[in-house]
């Protein structure tokens, strides 16, 4: 396998993750300098996961269509545009919208670069070439909160989104030197349609959740936009078992590991998508921490997260994708309730191991799940699939932050005091369930499903095989 394709494309992720992270660090100092209060600025957060959810779609028919070399570079450059914007933007309105044309770039480059390693790496070296993938796109997570509290907290936010701009300019010179053509495909005219009532349907039920609780705006209309989108959802249900090439095709669900893959994975990004947006508040609001120090607590996950990418195939390989998944879960949910009980006395060594181990969890489970969701789908499926796996994932991540920052809106309201500690302890133990429940659809599964991508099955003859002798 040729290392150097997918270390270029993870420029994609490692923009991407610092990006979010970098943002969630600082949100308390750009919600103080635009004027509105923290968790209203989750319009910033949820605005590009929207417009992530939206174009995504499109992003497997146009890489069929011009050539997926092509829209990756395209896309970086539309990202790099955005993060420019951002860093010059004075208003919330500017802000988000910077944001969303942040979601267009990143909603054609993410899934792009994903779609070319699935059709440029062997089957069985798809678990090693995530890996590689995710390797550098950790950094971003590892480097993004110290980074971000430290340029927050002695120069200005602002300039926290500048970083995009060099590597952004390096991932296009390079992806035009290495990456290599992949064939031009003929798909069959663009699902119009189906683009339209995804698109409402992604952006109405985010969107909504996100400003039901909103002070500035009347809940009538998050609630207008939820029925929209749920709506919308069912009409786009009814389309797609009509139409021949629907823009999201469900068909792909009657893979048994694409279906668990796909619901599991959803559910457990709900909870990993709130985690982002309540530590660094927690840290900065409950703790009295400056944007550096919460920084550097919360980087320590990106550490665990990069530890596992090294494990990750000879884990597969011995436990499977079933065992791996259940038990990843399942640690992912204790120490996600354990920062439940996080206050200023807990030592910092105790935090930063609980997070330490929440990011091991977090990461086998999501290179688990990425790797198992192509185990079994055809090659010209698989931009159909990468389509469908990153909406659901940016919609899940939304619904992350929306319901995180829904919990806390409730609790002020009903204590009728400000946002404060004993808030943010209640809402991690509530979106702790979020992990666990993801566990459920990985139950009924095979214990030796994928095993053409983990080895799971060799590892168990070349077991039987030792026994036997």
């Amino acid at each position: 396998m040729n290392r150097v394709v997918p270390l270029i494309l993870a420029v994609a992720l490692f923009m991407e993750q610092m990006d979010s992270t970098v943002i969630s660090t600082s949100l308390p100092a750009i919600a103080h300098d635009i004027g509105v209060g923290p968790i209203t600025l989750k319009l910033a957060l949820t605005s590009y996961m929207v417009a992530l959810a939206i174009f995504i779609p499109l992003s497997g028919w146009m890489a069929d269509r011009f050539g997926a070399k092509r829209i990756f570079r395209a896309a970086i450059l539309v990202f790099i545009v955005g993060s420019v914007l951002c860093a010059i933007s004075n208003s919330l309105i500017g802000f988000v919208l910077s944001r969303f044309l942040q979601g267009i770039g990143g909603a054609m480059m993410t899934p792009v670069a994903r779609l070319v390693l699935v059709r440029s790496a062997p089957r069985s070296e798809l678990v090693s070439a995530m890996a590689l993938l995710t390797i550098p796109a950790l950094v971003g997570p590892l480097a993004g909160p110290p980074l971000g509290g430290f340029i927050t907290t002695y120069f200005s936010w602002h300039w926290i989104f500048l970083i995009n701009v060099p590597v952004g300019i390096a991932g296009y010179v390079l992806s035009g030197l290495y990456l290599p053509e992949m064939e031009r495909r003929n798909p069959p005219p663009v699902d119009i349609l189906g683009f339209l009532l995804g698109g409402i349907a992604a952006s109405g039920i985010v969107f909504g959740l996100s400003v039901i609780s909103l002070p500035a705006l009347p809940p009538a209309i998050g609630f207008a936009s939820v029925s929209a989108g749920i709506a919308a959802t069912f009409l786009y249900i009814v389309h797609a078992r009509r139409h021949p090439a629907p823009v999201l095709d469900l068909k792909l669900f009657r893979d048994s590991a694409f279906r668990a893959a796909t619901i599991g994975g959803t559910v457990f990004r709900i909870s990993v998508g709130a985690v982002p947006f309540l530590m660094p508040l927690m840290l900065q609001i409950g703790f009295g921490l400056s944007p550096f120090q919460s920084g550097l607590i919360t980087f320590i996950g990106a550490v665990g997260a990069i530890t596992t990418k090294f494990l990750a195939r000879r884990v597969l390989a011995f436990a499977g994708f079933r065992t791996t998944l259940i038990i990843a879960a399942i640690i992912a949910t204790l120490m996600t309730f354990a920062n439940g009980f996080f206050t200023p006395a807990t030592p910092y060594l105790v935090m930063l191991f609980i997070l330490l181990v929440a990011g091991f969890a977090r990461s086998f489970f999501f290179t688990s799940v990425n790797a198992l969701s192509f185990a079994e789908i055809e090659d010209e499926d698989a931009s159909k699939a990468t389509s469908m796996s990153a909406v659901l994932q940016q919609i899940s991540l939304a619904l992350g932050v929306a319901v995180a920052g829904a919990i806390l809106e409730i609790e002020t309201a009903v204590s009728g005091r400000p946002l404060g500690l004993e808030d943010f302890q209640i809402a991690f133990m509530i979106i702790a369930a979020a992990n666990l429940l993801a566990a459920i659809p990985f139950l009924r599964m095979a214990k030796n499903a994928g095993a053409s991508i983990s080895g799971h099955r060799l590892q168990l003859r070349e077991v039987e095989t030792t026994a036997g002798k």
